[in-house]
């Protein structure tokens, strides 16, 4: 009998091996016509998300929690199942979002009432993995960083009905990292494109600490840095920055170029450190710091606090509270807002998960200097955090500015994304 159940385990997961391996075979079959403008023969018919119903209701609901600064009101844009990070399209009323599981949601405000029409996957013939990251070049073409591979593709905003759509493959799968490196832990990338039209991802370190011996190849490939390259096809890569633990949010500043950049915090030091970090890339090369420092709490795990501090360590910004998870960021360039924001960065706490007393759940803002270095910070949205219960209500991923100079946030908890705008004469 024994032996029977051995047969049918064995039975099951080859069989669930080939299937995968089938799958995968069939993905990257697809991909190859999609760069050849070939169909794959994925249905044409792509279900769109529910925008209406109970789950809709209860996050309107709960956005009765959320505190604004006067005059600024916030409402439910769109139903958005596991909303990351967001990318608004250049030329028409939608926005691309992505996912840390196998989807990118093409979002679609039809009719222009800044409440979204229409949710549904792009590119479903597609197998993405952990598509996080979405980002725009400058003439139009959609930028995915997974996991382990970056996709470009051309005028995605107008050709994204079908499931079929034209595809470059700027780095292929597991060539983005090392695949003996990819990890479950801190996968999600981000990307923007520089003011050099090159393309700049994030590439988060796996451990909470680095064990030393791996040092030396993230050193060389960026793991725990920031990398650029050629957005079309992978050439001229180098390590931009250094140091960083795992940054899942990014933007460069209009205003003179210099890259900006959320980092989140080493965990089981304690519930207040160290802290959080928004940092700021003046040039090429500069060091954070990771794993020997991070904002003023030397690392002690693996004996880094032992060391002397490495030379020329770039001091963070911003230092914010332990363990919020600071994600997502943005310049804020839109003109809807008062002057006191225009120019200053709105950035996203997801929020804690392993400490005490939870915290973050909220967006800051943080104004900045006649020299361009940041000045103060600020809570700008909170109430997603129950004070009393400790309850979660929705976690703040990332922000975006609309053409119109409205700002959205996504949360990918409650599934959603929000839209706030402002009227001087709102109560």
């Amino acid at each position: 009998m024994r032996s029977t159940y051995v047969r049918r385990a064995v039975t099951l997961v080859a069989a669930a091996a080939m299937a995968t391996l089938a799958g995968t075979t069939a993905a990257q079959q697809n991909i190859e016509k999609l760069k050849q403008f070939k169909v794959s023969g994925t249905d044409l018919n792509i279900p769109p998300v529910p925008q209406s119903g109970k789950n809709a209701d209860a996050i309107r609901k709960n956005l009765e929690r959320v505190k604004l600064p006067p005059g600024f009101r916030i409402e439910l844009f769109a139903v958005v199942p596991d909303a990351r990070h967001m990318a608004v399209a250049p030329s028409t009323n939608m926005l691309f979002v992505g996912t840390r599981k196998t989807t990118v949601w093409a979002v679609t405000d039809r009719n222009s009432d800044g409440v979204a029409d229409e949710v549904k996957p792009f590119a479903p013939s597609l197998n993405f993995k952990v598509p996080n990251g979405v980002c725009w070049t400058k003439d139009g073409f959609l930028i995915v960083a997974e996991h382990n591979r970056v996709l470009n593709f051309p005028a995605a905003e107008f050709f994204y009905e079908g499931p079929d759509v034209a595809v470059i493959e700027v780095v292929p799968q597991g060539k983005l990292i090392p695949p003996e490196e990819e990890s479950f832990n801190h996968g999600a990338r981000v990307c923007r494109i520089g003011p050099d039209g090159m393309l700049y991802v994030s590439l988060g370190q796996p451990f909470n600490v680095p064990p030393r011996e791996k040092l030396k190849l993230y050193d060389e490939v960026g793991i725990g840095g920031i990398v650029r390259m050629n957005a079309f096809d992978g050439s001229k890569r180098e390590v931009y920055a250094r140091g960083i633990r795992n940054s899942v949010g990014h933007d460069f500043n209009p205003k003179d170029g210099t890259l900006w950049f959320t980092d989140n915090q080493t965990d089981g030091m304690g519930d207040d450190i160290p802290n959080g970090e928004i940092n700021r890339i003046t040039k090429a090369g500069q060091f954070f710091g990771y794993p020997w420092i991070q904002g003023k709490t030397r690392i002690t795990e693996n004996g880094y606090d032992k060391d002397p501090l490495p030379a020329s360590i770039v001091a963070a910004q911003v230092l914010t509270e332990a363990h919020a998870a600071d994600l997502g960021m943005t310049f804020y360039t839109g003109r809807q807002f008062p002057q006191k924001y225009q120019g200053g960065i709105f950035s996203a706490q997801h929020g804690s998960w392993n400490r005490t007393k939870p915290n973050g759940a909220q967006v800051l803002f943080t104004s900045l200097k006649s020299d361009g270095t940041a000045d103060k910070t600020e809570v700008f949205a909170s109430g997603w955090l129950d004070g009393e219960t400790g309850t979660f209500r929705g976690r703040p991923v990332d922000v975006a500015v609309m053409k119109d100079g409205s700002l959205l946030i996504s949360d990918d908890y409650a599934g959603a994304i929000y839209r706030v705008t402002y009227a001087a004469d709102a109560k």
